[in-house]
């Protein structure tokens, strides 16, 4: 009997200990949303734009350190467009054949930062074009779809209804400093004149007319 009670009694002070202790763990953290991955400072990547069946190839090259962005636009059976974009808000759209089209224009703000996605809103995870991706809507304008294993960007899809598909994604790719220059005839002010209300055969804005539009302010 006295080993019954002693046991009894034990229990019960284990059981009052551990009502009145305070709890040793603090209550786990709600698992924050995933945020986009920034821009790596330079890249090279070669996107597929779809607008309702009108395709186009561009080859992109980033160079945030240098402040530029060059576009090369390839329409399909067609020719060639060189939107070439720099930090000071200067564009340059031309041509490198025998037309030698050039015009220029002047924006408020230069190429996009590498955290321009910062306070997108997540959506969550989708599949597109093969992969498990997270999706973040940037002020209603972008839906970006980044792998979730690799952090690469897969798809964008513009609120005007032209989709990019990116094909290849080279991180740390740069383009020789010569070729980031516009040819003469786009300094030219006879060459401005003749070539003033060009028409350039673009079927829309380029990557990086699209992005750096609606974001003037906080870039």
């Amino acid at each position: 009997m006295p080993s019954i009670a002693k046991t009894i009694t034990t229990s019960f002070i284990t059981i009052l200990i551990l009502l009145t202790s305070p709890l040793s763990s603090s209550p786990l953290p709600h698992e924050q949303d995933p945020t986009p991955t920034p821009w790596p400072h330079q890249f090279h990547s070669i996107l597929v734009m779809n607008y309702t069946g009108t395709l186009e190839i561009i080859d992109l090259w980033y160079d945030w350190p240098n402040g530029r962005n060059f576009n090369i636009i390839q329409h399909q059976l067609g020719s060639v467009l060189y939107d070439l974009e720099w930090n000071n808000g200067t564009s340059f759209f031309y041509s490198l054949d025998s037309s030698k089209n050039c015009r220029s224009s002047q924006v408020e703000v230069g190429i996009l930062r590498p955290n321009w996605l910062d306070g997108a809103e997540y959506l969550g995870q989708r599949h597109v074009d093969g992969f498990l991706c997270n999706v973040w809507n940037k002020v209603d304008f972008l839906l970006y779809y980044e792998d979730v294993v690799t952090k690469r960007p897969v798809h964008w899809a513009f609120y005007t209804g032209r989709e990019a598909h990116v094909m290849t994604f080279e991180v740390g790719a740069a383009l020789e400093d010569a070729e980031w220059q516009a040819p003469i005839y786009c300094f030219d002010k006879k060459a401005e004149s003749d070539n003033k209300g060009a028409e350039f055969p673009i079927t829309g804005p380029s990557v990086g007319g699209l992005l750096r539009g609606p974001f003037r302010i906080g870039m």
